[in-house]
């Protein structure tokens, strides 16, 4: 299984980004793919994920701005970020794993910066 995210850059605060993460392989039949944040010496935190029924979860801190969804046929799921705050600056990470535990695999970061 790889995953491949993009679409991360330099964003002023209350602007727009959408991040992309596709997968290629596939070893679970239900799974949780989304997105974690790590931060500068902060620890990895979850900010949305999105299981193969549908199932949505998100952080608290990005409830009401930020929105994920998939397209199955493409293997790819979309993390639609709006209203970016300066504390929204992080390496958003990729995920891909079974459900109720750590993700199995990770992607690649992609820098998500917002200037105020």
């Amino acid at each position: 299984v790889q995953l491949q995210a993009s679409g991360g850059g330099l964003v002023q605060a209350g602007g727009s980004l959408k991040l992309s993460c596709a997968r290629s392989g596939s070893i679970f039949s239900i799974y949780r793919m989304g997105w974690y944040r790590q931060a500068p010496g902060k620890q990895r935190e979850l900010v949305a994920t999105l299981t193969n029924g549908g199932s949505t979860n998100y952080a608290d801190f990005v409830k009401g701005r930020f929105i994920i969804s998939r397209d199955n046929a493409k293997n790819t799921v979309y993390l639609q970020m709006n209203s970016l705050k300066p504390e929204d600056t992080a390496v958003y990470l990729c995920s891909y794993g079974a459900l109720y535990r750590t993700p199995d695999y990770w992607g690649k970061g992609t820098q998500v910066t917002v200037s105020s």
